[in-house]
């Protein structure tokens, strides 16, 4: 998704070389995607539909964090 839009930023970590992002996060296992600092996280390789369903989540956890 970064790759196709300016607006999204990616980053991908060895945990093992980045322990203390590792425990930060609480990777569980890898594949792990992690969306907005933590208010999503999606553990495995899952279908594309999953994994934008958990960004919905996370952004619609943002803007009632938001908005309280």
């Amino acid at each position: 998704m970064a790759m196709e839009n300016p607006l999204i930023t990616a980053d991908m970590v060895e945990v093992y070389e980045f322990p203390e992002l590792a425990d930060r996060f609480g990777v569980s296992g890898v594949p792990q995607t992690t969306i907005n600092e933590g208010l999503g996280t999606v553990v495995g390789a899952y279908p594309e539909d999953y994994l934008l369903d958990e960004i919905r989540r996370a952004i619609q956890e943002a803007e009632t964090s938001q908005g309280a």
